[in-house]
């Protein structure tokens, strides 16, 4: 009976059958959040170029021919903008994520606003106004939430979390 306590011949796998469990859930949360990060980058990547895209878009775009500056940009604009948000190019073909198939996740607007200082404008800016006010260059914001799809997603996990990013950018007209 001494000799059979003594015995530790199999101390080694019941080790590795208690911890594997443990290093399982590290090597695939470490592996889940380095997508979610990988994803979130692409998404403020994405958020800012369509930010500078829709700000080099024409001043016509975001002033009416009355140089009333509007706080909706043209339909074109914002199309083509959550196009190349979405997928990287105005055509709006393929996906930056696998998951992010729709444009409803993208909003597109403009601000105006007021010119507090009095100065008074030149270039493309001038004769701009909102409610008959002078205002300065109109500023486009870029904003997407895109539902993130985890990797554990295939197994029925799904963490209900968004991944959001955006980004304001002066419009300076072409």
């Amino acid at each position: 009976m001494a000799a059979l306590l003594r015995n530790r011949s199999g101390a080694a796998a019941a080790e590795m059958a208690l911890v594997t469990p443990f290093l399982l859930l590290i090597m695939f949360g470490s592996v889940e959040v380095g997508k979610y990060f990988m994803d979130e980058h692409t998404v403020v990547k994405a958020v800012r170029d369509g930010a500078r895209f829709a700000a080099r878009q024409q001043m016509t775009n975001f002033v009416t021919s009355a140089g009333v500056c509007q706080t909706t940009p043209l339909g074109s604009v914002v199309t083509k903008t959550q196009n190349l948000v979405r997928t990287g190019n105005t055509a709006g073909t393929g996906n930056r994520l696998s998951y992010w198939t729709s444009n409803d996740t993208i909003e597109v607007t403009a601000q105006c606003h007021a010119n507090a200082g009095g100065q008074a404008m030149t270039g493309i800016y001038s004769g701009v106004s909102f409610n008959g006010a002078p205002v300065g260059a109109p500023v486009v914001t870029v904003s997407a939430q895109v539902p993130y799809s985890p990797i554990l997603g295939l197994f029925g996990i799904d963490g209900g979390v968004s991944l959001v990013a955006a980004q304001e950018a002066a419009v300076t007209g072409v």
